[in-house]
């Protein structure tokens, strides 16, 4: 297979792998998102503004995904200053995912272990406002990893993934601070959990909440990592280009499902939302509903009513009310 032949099989398959995540991420954005705005008690909660951002930010970064990898996959010629805004949109959407999923665990850590303080500092508008922050951080990295995109002119310009590539280092040591800023947050809430007495041997359903939700944020952070790994070892010529870019676009489409999926999992299993959901699309709730009630009996099968009680109060600790949470 030629290198030129090899570049459009790879571009078709991201097309389609965005494509898809863009469609689905869609349909959801316009379900769930819609409910956060237009419940006065969903939207001033940060934890449901938050999911809102993330779904946000990962719908405009499948989106353009998607027009980039198909102008390259038609091989459309374009404008220098287009293509420098379809890259700095796609890095700032990215960048913006990271950054919530960041602020997430950040979030329920200070509400979790610090109560008190977090209900007095944060106000009505607060939710938002910390959306509007990691909005304004992730529209200035582009103009720190790609200093020199500018400098391009139409006739030497190609729009092509070479664009994309640059700073990998200042990349990888931005991630790595958000991954130990995460893993801080919800090791402190296990610990925090356990001094309160909810998080034990005896109640799991604690235990794998916590699991899942850091299984969640985890499918946004493995893929920077395995390009890293990937960058390197070509650098040190370990593997070729055509191994290299294999495994990046098979890292692609698997993550791309997994990403987007993964916001929506997070935010249907609170079930403030799913009760206001339930309200305003009684048809398609009772189906997510049921859905996710097989996932948990495939994934627990020994899962019975008895277990409702403390799988709740492990809940009410992960994502309920602050003054719930206080004691």
């Amino acid at each position: 297979m030629s290198n030129n032949t090899g570049e459009n099989l790879y571009s078709h398959v991201r097309v389609w792998a965005s494509a898809s995540a863009f469609g689905f991420l869609l349909f959801f954005n316009l379900v769930i998102n819609w409910t956060i705005v237009a419940e006065d008690r969903l939207r001033t909660h940060a934890r449901f503004v938050l999911v809102f951002h993330l779904l946000f930010s990962a719908l405009i970064y499948f989106a353009v995904c998607f027009i980039f990898y198909l102008q390259i996959d038609l091989d459309v010629s374009m404008a220098a200053s287009t293509c420098v805004a379809l890259i700095t949109i796609l890095t700032t959407s990215a960048s913006n995912i990271l950054l919530t999923i960041t602020a997430m665990a950040l979030d329920r850590y200070f509400a979790i272990c610090f109560p008190l303080k977090y209900s007095g500092v944060c106000f009505k508008q607060w939710p938002w406002c910390l959306g509007i922050i990691t909005w304004g951080l992730a529209s200035i990295i582009p103009l720190t990893l790609f200093p020199k995109v500018e400098n391009g002119t139409a006739d030497s310009w190609t729009c092509r993934r070479e664009r994309l590539k640059g700073g990998e280092v200042h990349k990888i040591l931005l991630i790595s601070i958000c991954t130990i800023l995460i893993l801080y947050s919800y090791m402190r809430i296990l610990c925090e959990g356990r001094r309160l007495g909810v998080l034990n041997r005896r109640n799991r359903a604690g235990c794998k909440t916590i699991a899942l939700h850091g299984a969640q944020l985890a499918v946004y952070i493995i893929p920077n990592f395995i390009n890293f790994v990937l960058h390197v070892l070509k650098t040190k010529n370990v593997i070729v280009s055509e191994t290299k870019e294999r495994f990046a676009v098979i890292t692609f489409v698997f993550f791309s499902l997994a990403q987007c999926i993964a916001p929506i999992v997070y935010g249907l299993r609170k079930e403030e939302l799913i009760e206001h959901l339930c309200h305003r699309f009684p048809c398609l709730t009772c189906r997510l509903k049921r859905v996710l009630e097989w996932t948990v009996n495939v994934t627990h099968p020994h899962h019975g009513p008895q277990q409702r009680q403390r799988r709740m109060t492990s809940e009410t600790l992960l994502s309920r009310e602050t003054s719930q949470t206080t004691v």
